[in-house]
């Protein structure tokens, strides 16, 4: 195993990783810009206004998206599995 293979295979998971993890959050950013915006504009300096509706969308865009980014790990393990004997020579 070279030294090509280590650097590939770690790209490939950080992009795996960043590919994943963006869409949840990108939600987080948006419920949370959202709702600083209305703070601004009502004046309301709660702390929990800001965390509830981000848990919230969170939790939903995982129930969503769940399944997909699933499949993306799935599928990039199954390709680190089957070159396998590529690695151990």
């Amino acid at each position: 195993m070279t030294i090509d293979d280590v650097t590939a295979i770690a790209s490939s998971a950080l992009f795996t990783i960043i590919k994943c993890a963006a869409p949840v959050l990108l939600v987080s950013l948006i419920v949370g810009l959202i709702v600083s915006i209305f703070q601004t504009v009502t004046s309301i300096q709660e702390q929990t206004l800001t965390f509830v509706p981000k848990i919230l969308s969170i939790f939903l865009a995982l129930i969503v998206l769940g399944h997909w980014m699933l499949n993306n790990m799935v599928e990039y393990m199954i390709n680190l599995w089957s070159d396998f004997s590529l690695y151990i020579r």
